[in-house]
């Protein structure tokens, strides 16, 4: 299938609403910054998804459906995923979904683990893979802003530094983890057609971005919308942009 026939949204099939797809960072007793969402707060917004009978579905599933190959999706439908790869997801959030038998994609970016200080280990990273219901996808190799890169580079200077951070991301974590990746988490959420119709080329089946608003059957498959949950992020709010997708309340 051509990157052009990948790229344009799917015709409109019957769905029960709009699908949240939830992006999260990482988690600590307090919220050192704007990013880190404090552990009592992430246990009342994992409480809201439960209270309002939430499904929590694989981003595969997702795409699964909007490629053909999955009849439907199950009403109240959410997505959580993770970006970053940083240590407390592995020491947090995944025990708490684990719990809860919930499936999560994790994105990270290769060049972090068993690096950075803040990041998970490949030993860590392994033994989630190895759970079932978590998905460990690709952030890129080094997670740049590319669009930045693509205003202060060649075309052709571009062109390869976009494919190394695209594709030796994937490679290095299919390799590290025997497990098949095909998801990708735009850094910063910041994408263009070009870089899209390129994931595409490379082996990609979907890519999330952010946006802040839940994923319906007119987004691209390479620009899905993520809503950003930092710690400014209310249970309550969060309960109010879930009855939101699923026609029930207003967002805030």
């Amino acid at each position: 299938m051509c990157a052009a026939a990948l790229l344009a949204p799917l015709a409109a099939r019957a769905m029960p609403s709009a699908v949240p797809i939830l992006a999260y960072h990482r988690f600590a007793p307090t919220a050192v910054d704007s990013m880190t969402v404090r552990l009592e707060l992430l246990d009342a917004q994992l409480s809201v998804l439960e209270r309002l009978a939430c499904r929590i579905v694989p981003l595969a599933d997702w795409v699964a459906w909007r490629q053909g190959r999955l009849a439907t999706l199950p009403e109240r439908a959410v997505v959580l995923t993770a970006d970053d790869g940083h240590r407390s997801q592995f020491e947090q959030l995944a025990p708490r979904l684990r719990e809860r038998g919930w499936p999560v994609s994790l994105f990270v970016y290769p060049s972090a683990i068993s690096n950075a200080g803040y990041a998970m280990t490949w030993a860590q990273l392994t033994e989630l893979a190895g759970q079932e219901g978590v998905a460990v996808q690709s952030h890129t190799l080094w997670h740049p802003n590319l669009l930045r890169e693509r205003r202060s580079q060649t075309p052709e200077a571009f062109q390869r530094f976009a494919l190394t951070q695209l594709r030796q991301s994937r490679e290095v974590l299919q390799r590290r983890l025997a497990r098949p990746v095909e998801h990708l988490a735009w850094p910063f959420g910041l994408s263009d057609t070009g870089l899209q119709a390129l994931a595409a080329e490379v082996g990609y089946t979907a890519a999330v971005s952010l946006g802040n608003r839940s994923a319906t059957a007119a987004d691209s498959l390479f620009d899905l919308p993520r809503h950003l949950i930092v710690d400014s992020i209310s249970a309550r709010q969060l309960e109010s942009r879930l009855l939101a997708a699923f026609g029930t309340g207003a967002a805030s």
